[in-house]
């Protein structure tokens, strides 16, 4: 199936690690150009290099998307190189513990981290994605719906990208702009890893994580998120707005007795 993102141009924020490097592979081996907008620089100049050793257009911006200035140069670099952009995949974030003991400071500074650059970059991308009916892809999580416990500025972030997924579905539709989420739950990242790997047996939780996963009693793979996001930046999805796509082989809504 032609996807059709060929000379398509879109920026994937946190795109050169984990779930975000899935997204921009994806893009790139659909014939997309990528925008990587991501704190890593050695992964992010590696990626665009081989994308572009492989013939793909491809840029990497460099720096902390809480700074609403970073945000705004993004979409001006953009712009300045390939002239258009089709699509924001909102992705850049992690959980960070902030509980509700840990207080208000902890708490504001994990919405900065995970939410405050969700609407800074489609702010200043929206006169460009009004000109190319682009699309709007925000990556959340499952904790919006189910909560965790020990970690109330992730999932009050999660929460809110999901109330803005509908909002912007709402306010951009004259524009034919479409807005999704996606809410991975149990997915191998590197972040994950690392949150595994503060377990006394890091081994043993992930298999009673697995065990709960009712599709294949696996984890889902990084990839299988990028399919659904290559699929709702694309024309073939040309008629689903404001939805909540929840990719984790039944993880979240099936029936507990099943595991």
């Amino acid at each position: 199936m032609n996807l059709n993102l060929n000379d398509k141009v879109f920026i994937v924020t946190g795109g050169s690690k984990g779930i975000g490097e899935a997204i921009s592979r994806a893009i790139a081996a659909e014939g997309g150009t990528v925008v990587i907008a991501s704190r890593s620089k050695g992964e992010t100049e590696s990626m665009v290099k081989e994308f572009q050793q492989a013939g793909l257009k491809s840029l990497g911006i460099v720096g902390d998307l809480q700074d609403t200035e970073l945000c705004k140069q993004v979409i001006e670099d953009t712009i300045d190189h390939f002239g258009r952009i089709d699509g924001i995949v909102n992705n850049a974030g992690l959980n960070d513990g902030a509980s509700l003991e840990s207080g208000p400071e902890a708490f504001r500074k994990s919405l900065n981290v995970n939410l405050h650059h969700y609407y800074d970059l489609v702010h200043y991308a929206l006169p460009h994605l009004k000109e190319s009916k682009g699309s709007i892809v925000n990556i959340s999580s499952k904790v919006a719906l189910t909560g965790q416990g020990g970690t109330s500025g992730y999932a009050a972030a999660k929460g809110a990208q999901l109330g803005l997924t509908r909002e912007w579905a709402a306010e951009l539709y004259p524009f034919s702009i479409r807005v999704n989420a996606i809410l991975p739950a149990e997915v191998m990242t590197p972040l994950y890893r690392k949150w595994l790997d503060t377990f006394p047996d890091p081994t043993a939780k992930e298999a009673d994580i697995v065990s709960k996963i009712p599709l294949e009693k696996r984890m889902t793979t990084s990839a299988e998120i990028a399919a659904m996001a290559v699929f709702l930046l694309s024309d073939v999805s040309a008629h689903t707005t404001g939805q909540f796509m929840i990719v984790d082989g039944g993880y979240v809504h099936l029936d507990r007795a099943l595991t």
